[in-house]
């Protein structure tokens, strides 16, 4: 059986900003046509300017980058053709009804006539925005524009999704429709989605394989479950008891856990501590013991099979906390280039 083509191609790709940060160093991945690929970082992690080199929007630094066969640079205008995007920023007219903003998305893409009425009203249909298809779309909530906007990347039936961080700020039941109908695009469909989150939930659920980027780097890349299979170990999770937070009891709780056997690394996690360990069901009635002989009082303890965040964790030394991540500096990028 012959190999899927290669949707996108990335080999040493590095982008430095006129300031002199270097938002993305030297990654290199393929995604297969057909495939639903994730990116999984929290912001400030290359993420968006990868996903803005790929669709034109960005000039790279270095490196070499096409897309469905196409290099990036001498086929920009292509690459425009077959491709969509749903961008973090909002750019739905809040003026427009639901449908007048998908005629327009059409009309910028060449298309006329009832060919694009019957693809508006079609799409519609799939995001469920038919009953307020004629409303302002400034009247909507943030789930329906977010809706409408996905729609709006689909109205040219393209080839290759792009779709950066397309749920974040929703409700849990609006992100939950959001991961209704790309899960259809891909598997009923049959497009190639690239997606960038910093949800853990959304990459375990929605990617067949991901990449995980932190500082502009490729950490890890696997399905979820090769990636959770790598730590090789279940998570013993520890808090300290309050007044023994201190750098000093949480330091010797550390080498103390440590130095039990089959522990096999300790990390600081939230105010506690997560010991990796196989079977640590087994351990974890010796970690108590070695701490009680140290007059440390636990506040709790458990134990969790391996997760996507003890992933980022084991691979970065920290764990992944998108609703804490704070704002990094605003390096927007027009869409003017991106105009057919």
């Amino acid at each position: 059986m012959s190999e899927p083509r290669r949707m996108i191609e990335v080999k040493d790709l590095v982008l430095v900003y006129g300031d002199g940060t270097k938002a993305v160093d030297k990654i290199s991945f393929e995604v297969a046509e057909g495939e639903f690929f994730g990116f999984l970082g929290p912001n400030g992690a290359g993420k968006s300017t990868t996903i803005k080199v790929l669709t034109t929007l960005l000039k790279k630094t270095s490196g070499k980058v096409s897309v469905d066969g196409k290099n990036i640079e001498q086929k920009a205008q292509d690459i425009r053709q077959l491709i969509g995007v749903q961008a973090q920023e909002m750019v739905v007219d809040p003026e427009l009804t639901g449908r007048e903003n998908l005629i327009l998305q059409g009309n910028l893409q060449q298309m006329r006539g009832n060919s694009l009425s019957e693809r508006a009203d079609e799409l519609l249909k799939l995001v469920e925005l038919e009953g307020v298809a004629d409303k302002p779309a400034g009247r909507y909530s943030g789930g329906m524009k977010k809706r409408l906007q996905l729609a709006a990347g689909l109205v040219h039936q393209p080839k290759l999704l792009f779709l950066d961080e397309p749920t974040t700020g929703l409700d849990p039941q609006s992100r939950a429709a959001i991961w209704r109908y790309i899960e259809h695009l891909n598997r009923v469909e049959g497009i190639t989605i690239f997606l960038t989150t910093q949800y853990l939930e959304e990459a375990d659920r929605l990617c067949k394989r991901l990449a995980i980027i932190d500082h502009g780097k490729l950490v890890a890349m696997g399905s979820p479950t090769e990636l959770k299979a790598s730590i090789g170990a279940d998570s013993i999770n520890i808090s300290l008891q309050d007044g023994q937070q201190e750098d000093g009891v949480r330091d010797r709780a550390k080498k103390v856990i440590a130095g039990i056997g089959g522990i096999a690394d300790v990390q600081e996690s939230d105010g506690g501590l997560t010991a990796h360990a196989k079977n640590a069901s087994h351990i974890i009635a010796d970690v108590i013991r070695a701490l009680d002989e140290e007059n440390i009082t636990l506040a709790s303890v458990s134990v969790s099979t391996p997760t996507l965040d003890d992933v980022f964790m084991h691979y970065t030394g920290r764990r992944i906390r998108a609703e804490e991540l704070g704002k990094m500096p605003d390096r927007r990028i027009g869409f003017r280039g991106a105009r057919r």
